[in-house]
């Protein structure tokens, strides 16, 4: 069994473990070889990796050690602890795994979450306030929240109705469609109707250049869970 860990040194006396930065991914090649990949950061490090990774005919199964600020795609899927993880391994032990999709909107990839809407906002004022004591923990995202609450409550109504605004966020899958939000994602086309545009992909803002978004799920990536139930 082999395993690689990206973007944290990890040992284990009884695994065979392959540590590199993030950095390193376009240069390290054979990804396939491996057994598992283990990614240490939050569903932003997740979609980043998987730019990388994504399009290769098989891919490990993915080890979430979540260290950002929401890890939603961890949460969603409970993942264990990587000690207890390692600790399966070494004694021959097969977790269980998830399966999460992977969409396409145009050249990006994302997991769970795109817009143009409030989310939009809120990342962007977040990642404004990371600074000073601000820089770690989930504080600046509450700052953010209350600095724009009353923005939120006037313009919500009024981006839901907007055929120019869409919010996609699939682990409210029981909500298929409602105005611009989507909680499941099919072949779709949104045209924003300007040429450059900030869109948020899971935690991440990114800048397309094309006023047309073809939006797509594309492939899927097994994830080690607690438990088989509620594949998503």
């Amino acid at each position: 069994m082999r395993i690689l860990s990206i973007g944290k040194t990890v040992y284990h006396d009884k695994l065979d473990i392959t540590s590199i930065e993030e950095s390193m991914l376009d240069s390290h090649t054979n990804i396939e070889v491996y057994d598992y990949i283990i990614i240490h950061g939050g569903d932003g490090t997740i979609r980043r990796v998987l730019i990388h990774l994504h399009k290769l005919d098989a891919l490990p199964i993915f080890i979430l050690n979540p260290t950002g600020s929401f890890n939603v795609v961890a949460k969603v899927h409970q993942v264990p602890a990587l000690e207890e993880v390692l600790n399966q391994l070494a004694k021959g032990e097969v977790p269980p795994t998830r399966s999460q999709s992977i969409y396409r909107l145009n050249d990006d990839i994302f997991l769970f979450s795109a817009g143009n809407m409030g989310d939009l906002h809120h990342i962007f004022l977040s990642e404004t306030l990371r600074f000073g004591l601000l820089e770690k923990g989930i504080t600046k995202y509450i700052l953010a929240l209350l600095f724009l609450l009353p923005v939120h409550l006037v313009m919500t109504p009024f981006m839901l109705i907007s055929k120019r605004k869409f919010f996609i966020f699939t682990p409210l899958g029981m909500i298929k469609k409602f105005g611009s939000f989507y909680g499941e994602v099919k072949k779709m086309q949104i045209d924003l109707k300007n040429g450059h545009n900030l869109i948020e992909l899971d935690g991440d803002i990114v800048i397309i250049q094309e006023n047309i978004l073809h939006i797509e799920p594309v492939s899927q990536i097994k994830i080690l869970t607690k438990t088989t139930l509620g594949n998503t």
